[in-house]
């Protein structure tokens, strides 16, 4: 047994390398990264994926190893040289961008590996999230008390706030049919899978009218509240959105959160895209309000520039987050031997136990670069956002949606003759085809509308210029094409 144990060993030993192994696989890394950083710049915003191309044998699994160089020439094939969410002309859904620093500091969380879900595993890991944290809260306007965690994402955040305020209205499963939601036709899709996985699946949707702007109407919410109560049901939540992903609609803030508190509904605000833009002043003004919620949610991937994976959740009353996601079991029972009996631990907050140290990759980035220049590459997009809409406006046959609230701007194309979806649905394909710019399209009101998003960290006036002249140029070879 000791000769088979010892041969075990040696074969494990390949998965920790030594230093002088571990150098070159660095650098060979690294030589990739700046490799792809360099294409960046001047990649196109949009491959076409390749039809009926069958899985390829160098994507699967086996007992013997390849080298490393061999492996990032099939992760550059098969996927980082496929599409690029990441330039500067992906202008469609919300683009996400990826900070250098939080790729460095995503390297350094894996490799000192350290558990943040409780304190004394990670004492310092755990304090810089709570910073985090309380630096999200003192930008909306929490108060002292806010609690809050970082997620693995916008719905992993907005299944923690429906959880806290379906404990918080103490609903019981056998009321649940009589219980109301108060949403819009825009609100985001993982709310309701949200519903769904709180066990609430029979909860009563009530999806309030939209005004001129795609922003929810105060007045029909509050007018359904009271015909709800009138007919012996329970509302109790209502869910108002920062900024939405179709139109980047912010939700009248002020007047649903003085409905909230008469009528005594859980506020939840899904604030994914938009609530970072309370960083800079234009941005406050039309968040104002927010600070009146119960519990709000933002996504860094997208407003914050993050990778991929880091949603946040914040409530106003952190004690009641805390008694919807509490925990014990008797193999924990030494934590208290190191930490106060009264300390809120990060995974009593969410329902995630084992999670990487998700906190590093947006302080080591706000601590290299400070505040200021996210507040100025947020003030930036709201900016372009709307040149874009007076600029198109003046391209003959363009028309546009509402003045953007944030940094998303619907228009489309209305041909003289013809059907106009049809119009814009060609229009939208080419830009696509053409690969420079990528737009994506929604239905407002039965028709087909292109939705220009700009949140890309590496877009700037000059890809705006850009998209400005493939609309026209694009366009007009449809209109002449008949």
């Amino acid at each position: 047994m000791q000769e088979r144990i010892k041969q075990l060993e040696n074969k494990a030993r390949s998965l920790d390398p030594d230093v002088e192994t571990r150098a070159l696989l660095r650098d060979q890394v690294i030589r990739y990264a700046d490799k792809f950083l360099a294409w960046l710049p001047g990649a196109p915003a949009y491959i076409a994926p390749t039809d009926n191309v069958p899985d390829s044998d160098d994507l699967s699994i086996s007992e013997d190893p390849v080298d490393l160089m061999s492996a990032l020439e099939v992760l550059g094939k098969k996927v980082d040289y496929s599409g690029v969410t990441m330039s500067s002309g992906h202008l469609a859904f919300i683009p996400g961008s990826g900070l250098y620093a939080s790729a460095l500091a995503d390297y350094l969380a894996a490799i000192t590996n350290r558990y943040v879900g409780v304190r004394f595993a990670s004492p310092g890991g755990v304090d810089i999230e709570r910073k985090l944290i309380r630096w999200m809260a003192d930008f909306v306007g929490y108060p002292a008390d806010a609690a809050g965690d970082l997620t693995s994402g916008g719905s992993i955040a907005n299944l923690v706030g429906v959880v806290t305020a379906r404990d918080c209205h103490d609903l019981r499963a056998a009321n649940f049919s009589r219980t109301v939601v108060y949403m819009t036709g825009q609100t985001h899709h993982s709310i309701e899978k949200a519903l769904r996985i709180a066990g609430l699946k029979e909860c009563i949707r009530r999806y309030i009218p939209l005004d001129d702007y795609c922003r929810m109407q105060a007045g029909a919410l509050e007018d359904a509240i009271r015909n709800d109560r009138k007919s012996g049901l329970y509302p109790w939540l209502i869910v108002a959105s920062a900024g939405t992903t179709d139109t980047g609609a912010v939700d009248p803030l002020i007047a649903i959160s003085d409905i909230a508190r008469v009528y005594r509904l859980w506020l939840h605000v899904d604030g994914a895209y938009g609530v970072p833009f309370a960083l800079c002043e234009p941005g406050k003004k039309i968040l104002e309000g927010i600070e009146r919620s119960d519990s709000i949610i933002l996504d860094g991937h997208k407003a914050l520039f993050l990778p991929f994976g880091s949603g946040t959740v914040l409530v106003r009353n952190g004690q009641q987050m805390k008694k919807s996601h509490d925990y014990g079991a008797s193999y924990l029972q030494d934590i208290g031997t190191f930490d106060s009996p009264d300390e809120i631990y990060p995974a009593e907050l969410t329902p995630e136990l084992s999670r990487p140290f998700r906190g590093l990759r947006l302080w080591l980035p706000l601590k290299l670069a400070g505040v200021a220049p996210f507040r100025a590459a947020l003030e930036e997009k709201l900016l372009l956002a709307r040149y874009f809409y007076e600029q198109v406006k003046q391209i003959p046959g363009f028309t546009t949606g509402p003045y953007p609230d944030l940094s998303i701007v619907t228009f489309r194309y209305v041909p003289d003759y013809g059907d106009a979806n049809e119009f814009n649905r060609k229009l939208n394909t080419s830009i696509q085809q053409d690969g420079r710019i990528f737009l994506s399209s929604t239905v407002l009101d039965g028709k087909f509308t292109l939705r220009l998003a700009i949140l890309g960290l590496r877009t700037h006036k000059d890809t705006i210029d850009l998209v400005l002249e493939i609309l026209k140029e694009k366009a007009i070879a449809i209109e002449k094409s008949g």
